[in-house]
Formats: C-alpha cells, sequence, structure tokens
C-alpha cells in the first residue's frame, strides 16, 4: 500500500503534492547536479537538483510526511532545524544520534508533527558537510484563523545565507581531518544560492529582491553557512525586527543584523526610498583573534519596481552599498543579540530542578606516534565540552541503543560542571588543559525537570564565539556576558521578565550565555556548536530525557523503515 501511495506521490513531480486535512506530503530525492558558481561548473549534492533545496511552506499544526531517496553517493541524513520533534526523536536527524544514516540507494520517511510553532525555520543535511549545499527554509504560517502580530505584509521573502567551496565540501573535510590541521576557509558567501556581483562571474545570476514603492515586505533571514556568522545590512533602508528562531519578538529598529550559523531572524521593511537599486550585503563576524576566514562580501539586489520617469533616471544606476561593521565589531553583535526580548512577560518555568555548568571551546590532541600532524606545534585540532570531545558511535544510534537497552554505544556520565575548574578566559592557559578526553556521553534528566545551562566559553587556543544549538527544544536566553561567569554578580542582571526564547544561542567570544527549558520531550537530543568545523573536532554532547508517566509523555515506537547502520 505505501509502495502505491508514493509511487503516486513521485508523479506529482517530488514537490509538495497534496494535503489531506493537514496532512503534507513530499518527496526529496538526494542527488548530484551540475551547479555553476564563480566561474566553475561544480558537482554538488543537492535535493531534487535544487540549489538551494526546496522551500517547504506550512501551517502549525500540520503533519508533514517526507521521503527522502539517497541517490548519492554518500550516506545521509536531513535535520529538521528547531522543529520541537514532541515524542518524534526519530525524525530528528543527526546520524548516528537518533538515526543510521541513509545509505545510497536506501531510503528513509521523516513523519512528524508541528505543535505550537510557527515563524522562520529550515532543514538541512546532518551527515559529515553535506550542509554546505543540502538545505532549504522551513516556513511555518499560523494556522487558518489566525494572524501575525503586525500588520500582514504586501510581500515575503526567504533569504538563505550560504557559504561556498570552489572544492567539493566533503574532500575539504577529509583532506582537514587526515592532516589535524583547521579546513580550508571557503571561497565565498551567498545569498540563495548566488554569490552576488562583487564576485568575478556572478552579477548576471545575483539574486534579486523586487518591490514596489511605499510597501512593507517580510524577509525572512536563515544562516545557513557551514562555518561563519555574519553581519547583514540593507543600503538605505532600516529594518524592523519581529521574530527570531521562530519566535516573535518585541519589535526593534536594526540597521544591522547578526546572525549564527543555525538562527533565523525575520524583519519588516518598508521600501520608502527613492525609487533605484539598493545593495543588500553580507560579510563575516570573526571573533576569533588571528584565526583565517573568509573577508570576502555577498550581495543582493532590493530593486523597486519602476514606473513612468523613475524608470529613465533611476534604472541604470549602481545599486546603493550599505555600510557593515567590521569583521571583529563585537560590541555591534553582542548589541543586536541583547535587543531580542520576548514580546511580553513570559511566564519563566522555575523552581531549577537541575544546574549544569559546561565549558565550550577548542583544543588540540597530540599527534599519534610516526604521523606528521598539521595543527599548531604538529598537534591536531580538537574541541569539547566539559573537556570531553564527542565521539559519534559507528554500529547503532544513541537513541536506539537507549530505547533497545543496548549496552556499550554511550555512557550516561556526562559530568555535570568542569572535571577541572581554571580561569577560563585567561591569557596563557596551561598545555595541560589544552588536550580534552574522547568520549560518547550524555546527561539524563528526568520528565519534566527544569534544567538551567551556563555555558561557558573558554580561551584555550583561541576564544571565539560560539553559536550553540540544542535539538528538540526552545530555551530562554536568561542572560550573556564576557568573562568567567558568576553566580552572584552575573545572575543579578538575568532578564526574567521577557528573555527571548530561542533554540541557538550565541555564547560570546570569551564569554557566556545562561539558558533555562522544561525537559518535556522524551529522547535523546543533540548539543553542538553550528560551527561545522567545531562539531567535526567533537564540540557537542547529548541530553537524554527520560520518558514521564503515561503515553502522552513517552517516546513514539521507532519507525519500521528507520535505516540500519
Amino acid at each position: 500500500m505505501e509502495a502505491l501511495f508514493f509511487s503516486v506521490l513521485l508523479c506529482l513531480s517530488l514537490m509538495l503534492t497534496t494535503t489531506t486535512a493537514n496532512v503534507r506530503f513530499y518527496e526529496f530525492i538526494i542527488q548530484a547536479a551540475p551547479v555553476n558558481r564563480l566561474c566553475m561548473t561544480n558537482e554538488i549534492i543537492t535535493v531534487n537538483g535544487q540549489f538551494p533545496g526546496p522551500t517547504l511552506e506550512v501551517r502549525d499544526g500540520d503533519t508533514l510526511v517526507i521521503k527522502v531517496v539517497n541517490q548519492a553517493i554518500y550516506n545521509i541524513t536531513l535535520h529538521w532545524h528547531g522543529i520541537q520533534q514532541l515524542r518524534t526523536g526519530w525524525a530528528d536527524g543527526p546520524e548516528y544520534i537518533t538515526q543510521c544514516p541513509i545509505k545510497p540507494g536506501g531510503s528513509y520517511i521523516y513523519r512528524f508533527t508541528i505543535e505550537g510553532q510557527e515563524g522562520t525555520l529550515w532543514w538541512h543535511a546532518h551527515s559529515s558537510w553535506l550542509r554546505a549545499t543540502v538545505y532549504g527554509a522551513l516556513i511555518i504560517y499560523p494556522k487558518v484563523g489566525s494572524f501575525y502580530p503586525f500588520l500582514n505584509p504586501s510581500r515575503e521573502f526567504a533569504v538563505i545565507l550560504g557559504e561556498w567551496w570552489n572544492r567539493n565540501p566533503i574532500d575539504v573535510l577529509r583532506d582537514s581531518m587526515r592532516t589535524g590541521a583547521a579546513p580550508n576557509i571557503s571561497d565565498a558567501f551567498t545569498i540563495n544560492g548566488q554569490p552576488g556581483d562583487l564576485y568575478d562571474c556572478s552579477s548576471r545570476d545575483t539574486t534579486v529582491f523586487t518591490v514596489g514603492w511605499g510597501e512593507t515586505s517580510l524577509f525572512r533571514f536563515v544562516n545557513a553557512a557551514m562555518n561563519t556568522e555574519l553581519f547583514i545590512s540593507i543600503a538605505g533602508h532600516s529594518m524592523t525586527v519581529v521574530a527570531a528562531d521562530a519566535a516573535y519578538t518585541k519589535p526593534f529598529t536594526a540597521s544591522v543584523l547578526m546572525l549564527g550559523p543555525g538562527q533565523t531572524t525575520d524583519v519588516l521593511i518598508t521600501t520608502n526610498q527613492p525609487p533605484g537599486r539598493y545593495y543588500m550585503a553580507a560579510r563575516a563576524y570573526a571573533s576569533a583573534r588571528g584565526v583565517p576566514f573568509d573577508n570576502t562580501t555577498t550581495t543582493a539586489v532590493l530593486r523597486y519596481k519602476f514606473t513612468g520617469c523613475a524608470r529613465s533616471r533611476r534604472g541604470l544606476q549602481p545599486p546603493l552599498f550599505p555600510p557593515l561593521p567590521a569583521f571583529n565589531d563585537t560590541a555591534t553583535a553582542a548589541a543586536f543579540a541583547n535587543a531580542i526580548r520576548s514580546p511580553s512577560a513570559v511566564n519563566l518555568p522555575s523552581p531549577v530542578d537541575e544546574q549544569l555548568f559546561i565549558t565550550v571551546g577548542i583544543g588540540l590532541f597530540n599527534c599519534p606516534p610516526l604521523q606528521q600532524c598539521g595543527g599548531p606545534n604538529g598537534t591536531r585540532m580538537g574541541a569539547s565540552m566539559n573537556n570531553i570531545s564527542f565521539v559519534l558511535p559507528n554500529t547503532l544510534s544513541i537513541l536506539e541503543a537507549y530505547y533497545e537497552s543496548v549496552p556499550g554505544v554511550f555512557d550516561a556520565d556526562f559530568p555535570r560542571v568542569p572535571p577541572i575548574q581554571f580561569d577560563y578566559t585567561g591569557n596563557n592557559i596551561s598545555q595541560s588543559l589544552q588536550q580534552p578526553v574522547r568520549g560518547t556521553k550524555v546527561y539524563k534528566f528526568k520528565y519534566g525537570s527544569v534544567v538551567q545551562v551556563v555555558l561557558q566559553g573558554t580561551n584555550i587556543l583561541a576564544g571565539e564565539e560560539h553559536p550553540m544549538h540544542i535539538h528538540g527544544y526552545q530555551f530562554y536566553v536568561l542572560g550573556t556576558g564576557f568573562g568567567n561567569y558568576n553566580p552572584i554578580r552575573d545572575s543579578g542582571g538575568f532578564n526574567l521578565v521577557d528573555p527571548p526564547l530561542r533554540n541557538t544561542v550565541g555564547v560570546p567570544v570569551n564569554g557566556w550565555a545562561v539558558i533555562r527549558f522544561v525537559a518535556d520531550n522524551p529522547g535523546v537530543w543533540l548539543v553542538h556548536c553550528h560551527l561545522d568545523v567545531h562539531i567535526t573536532w567533537g564540540l557537542a554532547m547529548a541530553f537524554l530525557v527520560e520518558n514521564g508517566a503515561g503515553r502522552l509523555q513517552a517516546l513514539q515506537p521507532p519507525p519500521i523503515d528507520l535505516p540500519l547502520c
């Protein structure tokens, strides 16, 4: 019966095919396809031959059924970034965490329901570095009969910021893993797959957003870049921020946005300038001192529809260019993040049952005997949380091992606090603290626990802002700051009234962030830095949330087509 169903589905051209009640069916074909960028034609991994991949447009309350067919040469999984996956952890997607990967020639059907979420999210590959080209927007509209908490915009645009290599990104990663050195930086950034006018051979295909004078449009920004946080600005236009990570915010005006990889931001823009063309531009926010980064700028064009004499006067003038902060402007990045608040007072969960203090940062591994390594002083690059450098299992996913009570796949003894306390953000940190311990460890919560986590950045090797993402949850950001977190001094400045609700928080360079949530979604949930080079090095761990009382507080059984390792 299922085979017949998806045979009909395939004939309806691999896109959104039908809506029965609130069920939406898609088919994603993972395949190689030629794409021309920067004077080169690269063959990249795509979904349905599209780069970026298809935009999914759904409503709060919809159930999604997405059949993924892998016709590529690599293993793959897909993650629906920011979707809470209530009791449906089997559909979350990170390889070897909630499922084994879909092998070449294989398929898997992701099934999940969106419950109580609306706004801009996205989906992406969660295997190796396939995320470099396998990603797309996931837009959740309000339920029928519900509306935005602002006037309906005249137009809506998805704006997906990406990162491009002139080589196969998998080869870039493999070279890095072989030598132990940092991977080569990217060759360009992109807006909706196009680098823009400032790169050779790119101006003909620059992304253009066409607007009318006097309109107010909703722009949905997604940072899908692999390893770079990005500043974004639009010449001549201010932006009113109305949502972040699919949660509405108290509106505020900004001339510059800063998004870490994984984050989304929705803004309203009123086109009230003289009719013409205006650049939208994005460049790196690179917070780590002395670390190479892609110092290029990607552009798109905001183009007014010309009428009458405006066509002849303004139509051929070059676009105006916006001012952008310096690449190391931490003050601007912090000010933007701190301006995001919930639209009204929130019922903050309390009292706190579980308090964790987790360091996040870079480290080094000694080079194995008889090898030459490309990291600093002949070492291999590494990263860790509480000195544990995360290692993916490869025989069974952690969720399967937990569900089936299979021993030896993971350990449930991730430390609640750092095993050694030190001056986390100090200079000249002892070499004895630079080498983490490898392990596959989770921290276990009882269902319904109120959890508060301090995420503390470290200055081992190099301090850097880390966009930390928690799968399966949204959380309140109570506060952020610089230096070592001091519970007496810093807790007094917490926002306990209208803290923002996020799924990815930037832990400031050599600083800290404090988050709070209720562990009411059973399953195994990856916690990691969304700079993919860092998760590759081990900057990750997982939360294991036990079942509660009764069927509605328990993880659903695994689907029959769950891939095997």
